[in-house]
């Protein structure tokens, strides 16, 4: 089988690097998706452990098609009955079409699940289907005429760890901030600082990246309850994450924030997520940090223009912002995510690297400052 892992634009290459530690076979990367091969237990496994994929899905079938008869004709070519049990529902829940001459979303939706219930009619041999079982989504893609058609295996967003009950203002999503931390090459052994933490998603996701906890271990998937899947499989590689944690490390991760309701949610937040004793929390403007070491990192998602602040009041924040790095954290690393055009200049240094991310739909780019490392370490 081949599985997609659905991704961000710009993370793809974090998400490869995720597939390829967890030994995937054959990764192909394409915009917004990692494909591999596998059998039902990598399945299970990128569900569980993946921390930058938006959802692992079943590639069912890529095919071209100019006409709605050829694309019904593909469609009921897929085995849909090796995998939807007689009272499943299957909804053509998303559909996309780009620069194709089947363009009406609706009209594929509707032919495609014409498609499904006439090949589910063979096996099952009844003309009406309740669908009032297990959820088998199907999401249909299609660009320059290319079908790719999919099976929903994760349900709700990988990014739903399930420690996050409060949302706040703006917040970062979990995948986007557990690749924010790989990519910043941080290790478990050195400070992290998160002087803007809000509700403390970038600093808890680094203490479960530090800790191996498998960030989908204590949620569930719409593929837990697919018949085509046994059961003591999921059992099985949940046991292995857990066992395969490491509560060994002494972690510095110091997470502040001049909101003091951000800092209530953000301990609520680390305490569900099993890492409330890694994270040293404070309610704390940034100017007032006194640096805890001499060497480390700081990962921070500040305020931007589109959500919370004008351009006076942002231009302002980034040059304190600089100042504060240079002057208390002068050998520290500096990895800020924003989509302030002029942020370089606002902070008032150009960076080592910036690469462009998408944060809830927001163009930012991610600019990296690569200070002094201990240890001789190097980017």
């Amino acid at each position: 089988m081949i599985f997609i892992a659905s991704t961000t634009m710009g993370l793809e290459s974090v998400v490869k690097e995720e597939c390829l530690a967890l030994g995937f076979k054959n990764i192909k990367v394409f915009d917004g998706r990692v494909e591999f091969e596998g059998d039902f237990r990598d399945l299970v496994k990128a569900n569980i452990y993946l921390r930058c994929s938006d959802r692992v899905f079943i590639k069912m079938a890529e095919f071209k098609a100019l006409t709605y008869e050829e694309l019904f004709q593909n469609v009921k070519a897929i085995e849909w009955q090796d995998f939807i049990d007689e009272n499943g529902e299957f909804p053509i829940s998303w559909v996309s079409s780009v620069k194709s001459k089947l363009y009406s979303k609706s009209d594929i939706q509707r032919i495609s699940k014409k498609a499904i219930v006439e090949k589910l009619k063979g096996k099952y041999k009844r003309e009406i289907f309740l669908e009032n079982g297990a959820l088998y989504s199907v999401k249909i893609q299609c660009h320059k005429d290319i079908f790719i058609v999919m099976l929903d295996s994760s349900g709700e967003a990988l990014t739903k760890r399930g420690y996050r009950a409060i949302k706040r203002l703006a917040p970062i999503k979990e995948t986007l901030a557990a690749a924010l931390v790989y990519l910043s090459k941080w290790r478990a052994d050195e400070v992290l600082l998160d002087a803007m933490c809000g509700t403390g998603t970038i600093a808890i996701e680094a203490a479960m990246i530090a800790r191996n906890i498998a960030p989908g271990a204590n949620r569930n998937f719409a593929a837990e309850k697919w018949s085509v899947i046994d059961e003591k499989l999921w059992t099985d590689i949940r046991d292995e994450a857990f066992s395969s944690e490491d509560l060994s490390k002494d972690l510095k991760i110091y997470a502040s924030d001049i909101d003091e309701k951000s800092i209530e949610v953000a301990k609520e937040n680390a305490e569900k997520a099993g890492v409330e004793e890694d994270i040293i929390f404070e309610v704390k403007d940034f100017k007032d940090i006194e640096s805890p070491a001499k060497y480390g990192a700081v990962i921070v998602n500040p305020p931007y223009g589109e959500r919370l602040m004008n351009d006076e009041d942002i231009e302002e924040l980034y040059k304190d912002f600089g100042n504060f790095c240079r002057k208390k954290l002068a050998k520290w690393s500096y990895y800020i995510i924003t989509s302030y055009e002029d942020f370089e200049k606002a902070f008032g240094k150009v960076a080592t690297k910036n690469r462009k991310l998408y944060n809830g739909g927001i163009k930012c780019y991610y600019y990296q400052y690569f200070g002094d490392r201990k240890n001789g370490y190097k980017h």
